[in-house]
């Protein structure tokens, strides 16, 4: 199957071997693009210097390759997934990887840990505030650093040869600009994604685990040994 992959420019870097390892072919169409406030990193990465934070969690790739060269020193540093972890170990920093691919499980994982303890969390503008007062509740204290903003290119996704749309966030599908077909293979990376195509009227036929793995695992399981979708 040839996959669109919603992606920003800056992140859709080893999508096609992990589409491959699969058995499937893939390509990156952008509905959102990136605008970086580098003012934002660098307050970022000099907070972390100077050991503002017992916990960093980076909830994307891209402020993680954003932030990652700036440090000199850094706390307990937690990522959302194994890509996410991949960008910090090109700048030698190791990290611990959260046993779900949704933030809001960030609480949970590090459990009474997080009381009385800072946690410095670089992000996009997309306002999270369960992630935030999970962190609260649990005692724990938040700062929230805003390091780039996400914008609609307003460009029609390019989706002629494609067999299949997988939509990574709730945002990028949102915001996209495409036409549907009956034939075009509709995917969720997770639920919370699954939940804004429902509400939009385009239920996902497959629905992953928030993984691009757990997802192109579960179209697999769908395709079964008929190789389509039902």
């Amino acid at each position: 199957m040839r996959i669109a992959i919603t992606r920003l420019r800056e992140k859709a870097t080893d999508d096609r071997a992990r589409c491959a390892a699969f058995g499937h072919e893939c390509y990156a169409v952008s509905p959102l693009e990136a605008v970086v406030d580098r003012e934002a990193v660098e307050v970022f990465a000099c907070r972390v210097n100077r050991g503002d934070f017992d916990c960093i969690f980076f909830t994307s790739a891209l402020p993680a390759r954003l932030i990652a060269p700036k440090l000199e020193r850094w706390p307990r540093v937690i990522a959302i997934g194994p890509q996410t972890k991949r960008e910090l170990e090109k700048f030698g920093i190791s990290s611990e990887v959260l046993d779900s691919f949704y933030s809001r499980d960030f609480a949970r994982y590090v459990g009474d840990w997080v009381a009385g303890k800072h946690v410095g969390i670089p992000r996009a503008d997309v306002p999270n505030p369960g992630l935030i007062a999970s962190i609260e509740s649990a005692g724990g204290r938040v700062t929230e650093i805003l390091c780039y903003s996400l914008k609609p290119t307003g460009i029609p996704l390019p989706l002629d040869d494609a067999d299949g749309l997988l939509f990574t966030s709730a945002m990028s599908y949102r915001k996209a600009v495409w036409k549907p077909r009956p034939n075009l293979v509709l995917i969720a990376i997770g639920e919370v994604t699954a939940g804004a195509m429902e509400q939009g009227g385009h239920p996902p036929h497959v629905v992953g685990d928030g993984s691009l793995e757990g997802t192109l695992s579960a179209l697999n399981r769908v395709l079964g040994s008929s190789g389509r979708v039902p």
